[in-house]
C-alpha cells in the first residue's frame, strides 16, 4: 500500500474520534461582554499592556474619578508602572447596548476587593465605556469612572449589592 493511502486510510478512521469544534464567530454582545468583564480586568490586573493595547483605539480618552483626563498612551504607560494592589475586580454590566452595528455603549459596576495598612476593603465604581467596531474588531475610545466608594471589610461585604 502507497503513503499516500495509508494516509487517506488513517485519516478516515482517526477523524471521526476527533470532537468537532465550532468555528461560528461570537456575536459583539458576547465580544463586548469577553472584552469588559474577562479581558479588560486581566489587562491591567496581569499588567499586560500588550492585551491593553489591542482593547483601546489610538483615539482612546479616559476620565477618571476625579475628573482628570488621560490618553491611551498615557494609559499604557500608567499600566505597565503600577502593580496591582488589590486581590480581585469584578466588573458587572448593567447597561450593553449596540447601535447600527458598529457603535456600543457598556456601562457597569466594578467591584474591587483589596487590604492595605487598614485591612481589607471592597471598593465599587460606575464606568461607561463607548466601543467602535473597525474591520470587525471592537475597540474601546472613552471611559469615563465615576462614584468611587470604599468601606472597611469586617469580614463581610461591607457595599451591599444591588
Amino acid at each position: 500500500m502507497s503513503a499516500a493511502r495509508a494516509l487517506v486510510l488513517l485519516t478516515t478512521l482517526i477523524l471521526p474520534a476527533v470532537p468537532a469544534f465550532t468555528t461560528e464567530p461570537m456575536s459583539d454582545e458576547a465580544v463586548l461582554r469577553e472584552i469588559k468583564e474577562v479581558l479588560w480586568p486581566k489587562a491591567y490586573f496581569e499588567q499586560d499592556t500588550a492585551l491593553l493595547d489591542r482593547i483601546l483605539a489610538d483615539e482612546f480618552k479616559l476620565i477618571d474619578g476625579s475628573g482628570a483626563w488621560s490618553t491611551k498612551d498615557e494609559e499604557l504607560e500608567w499600566v505597565a508602572d503600577n502593580e496591582p494592589s488589590y486581590d480581585s475586580l469584578v466588573f458587572e454590566i448593567r447597561r450593553l447596548e449596540i447601535f447600527n452595528g458598529d457603535a456600543a455603549i457598556v456601562a457597569g459596576t466594578g467591584t474591587v476587593h483589596a487590604s492595605d495598612e487598614t485591612g481589607p476593603y471592597v471598593a465599587e465604581y460606575q464606568s461607561t465605556n463607548v466601543f467602535v467596531k473597525r474591520a470587525g474588531v471592537w475597540r474601546a475610545v472613552s471611559s469615563h469612572v465615576s462614584g468611587y466608594r470604599r468601606e472597611q471589610v469586617n469580614g463581610q461585604s461591607a457595599i451591599p449589592s444591588r
